[in-house]
């Protein structure tokens, strides 16, 4: 497995502390944040999906704990919109350049507005997937959030 992707890539160019976390990628875990997770040995809260939604038709990725739901009227209050919904696949992975399970929000071939759960900032380091099925990178939250100039918001149901 190549530990280079986009977003490491990016990161690495632009002075980001982060670390590489391999791990067993199971394509049938119900839930892979959590698969993830538990592979790792670390806190499900700790450990942050990357989605890929709509805001009023407008695509935004939103990072929030692997253990939690999105709200969809939360999601979209954080981008001033009216309502929410999640991207279908095939559009998430256009638009990202990475596949389903794999998706990281550094690196992304398209920019899309970012907001992250206000949680994260409960954690010295969050973990993040870092661009490919199978690998988390572990970074600070503040500075994850300004590398994406993303804020953070309340985004849990």
């Amino acid at each position: 497995m190549s530990k280079t992707t986009p977003g490491t890539l990016l990161l690495s160019k632009a002075g980001i502390a982060f670390d590489l976390h391999p791990y067993d990628y199971d394509p049938d875990a119900p839930r892979v944040g959590l698969q993830a997770a538990e592979a790792l040995g670390i806190d499900a809260s700790q450990t942050l999906k990357t989605l890929m939604a709509e805001v009023d038709g407008k695509p935004v990725c939103v990072v929030v704990p692997s253990d939690c739901e999105v709200s969809m009227k939360k999601m979209a209050a954080a981008f001033h919109g009216k309502s929410g919904q999640m991207m279908k696949v095939p559009d998430a992975e256009r638009l990202t350049g990475y596949k389903v399970g794999g998706i990281s929000p550094f690196g992304q071939r398209k920019s899309t507005p970012t907001v992250i759960d206000e949680t994260a900032q409960l954690y010295d380091v969050v973990y993040i997937n870092a661009g490919q099925r199978g690998l988390l990178l572990s970074i600070a939250p503040d500075d994850a959030a300004r590398f994406l100039s993303a804020p953070f918001a309340d985004l849990t149901a």
